[in-house]
């Protein structure tokens, strides 16, 4: 090879390793450069392996992971404690709930309580619950109430459940009372603001002293579903929207009867206009990891929670204690179950459900 043509040579070699480190640099300074995979045209760049044509907007699209990456809301669901006199696995169980809660491996900024959360609604059960709340430092607590909250007017002077003696000298509205002195509630039904969440809590309004026909279904009045309508109504920027409710609902186009929500056409037809709207229920006791459906999706999400205490279980011997934990994201609402006897998370009950945007 003549000098001339080795010099021409070595220019060239050179042309083609500073392009190589320029282009190498380029890789290295863009957005993430060494923590993800290369950006994609579907990632919103000019294409699969190419620079990304706006790098202005890659910072925004950087940093949408991270701004959503911790929850904007979480609590508990607890359903069907059964707090009772009789039985004192009930209230052992709730104590062991709650001491987990209040140290809790993930925030925790409230506590709702899905009715049935005494057995037969008698002072003395009202009383240990107020107790066994009060000895645990814990968030917010809210509740509603379900049928065996209005339970007392099956029970004797004596303490025994007595039929032959019905009322026995109770009401329905005395089992109102008491929810609502414990809960320092003015009605039955209430809501709350989480975080700029809505939290709605639906109870049942009578039981068969006052409405014998409604048997262990939840009777809900034209004031509540009113009131249910206006509160729904007040958010607007499709954020989710929690209606906490204790019978399960009939299935769809039915209304219900005992053991079911009854009034549930109106129910459905309420809730139809809003998006993003999860509704809790209990009374089923069903085990999460039993086979048993716990989701299902209407026009709005409808989650089916277990028992604290006394979840139904196919497993002889082995006790099972569990609730419902939800994480609010700016783009889903992650629901997972969690088993209180071995501090553990159920593999069959974890759900992400992707949000609606407001105005799509």
């Amino acid at each position: 090879m003549s000098r001339r043509a080795f010099l021409k040579w070595l220019l060239a070699a050179t042309a083609i390793v500073a392009g190589s480190f320029y282009g190498l640099f380029r890789l290295l300074a863009r957005p993430g450069a060494g923590g993800g995979p290369p950006l994609t045209a579907a990632d919103g760049g000019a294409g699969a392996g190419e620079p990304d044509a706006s790098p202005t907007t890659a910072p925004a699209q950087e940093e949408k992971p991270v701004r959503i990456a911790e929850p904007l809301l979480s609590f508990f669901v607890l359903s069907d404690l059964h707090v009772s006199v009789y039985d004192e696995s009930t209230p052992r169980k709730l104590r062991n709930a709650l001491d987990q809660i209040a140290r809790f491996e993930s925030p925790v900024d409230a506590l709702l309580l899905g009715g049935d959360l005494t057995d037969y609604g008698m002072e003395s059960e009202i009383k240990s619950l107020e107790s066994i709340l009060a000895a645990y430092k814990l968030p917010p607590v809210y509740a509603n109430m379900g049928n065996h909250d209005y339970y007392n007017v099956w029970i004797d002077k004596n303490g025994g459940f007595s039929r032959e003696t019905f009322p026995n000298g109770n009401t329905d509205a005395g089992s109102r009372a008491r929810f609502m002195k414990t809960f320092d509630y003015a009605n039955v039904y209430n809501d709350a603001k989480l975080k700029g969440h809505h939290i709605i809590l639906v109870s049942q309004e009578a039981y068969v002293q006052e409405k014998p026909e409604v048997g262990e279904g939840a009777w809900y009045s034209d004031e509540q579903l009113e009131w249910l309508k206006a509160k729904l109504a007040e958010t607007k920027d499709g954020k989710p929207i929690f209606v906490l409710i204790h019978q399960p609902l009939p299935p769809a186009g039915e209304d219900g009867g005992s053991h079911r929500l009854i009034r549930a056409k109106e129910f459905r037809s309420i809730l139809k206009p809003h998006k993003n709207v999860f509704v809790i229920s209990g009374h089923t006791h069903q085990d999460f990891d039993n086979g048993s459906s716990h989701y299902s999706k209407e026009t709005f999400h409808w989650f089916t929670n277990a028992s604290v205490g006394r979840t139904r279980n196919n497993q002889p011997g082995v006790e099972k204690s569990q609730g419902m934990y939800v994480q609010v994201y700016e783009d889903r609402v992650v629901v997972r179950g969690w088993e209180f006897a071995k501090q553990a998370w159920i593999d069959a009950a974890n759900w992400t459900i992707p949000l609606e945007r407001a105005g799509v």
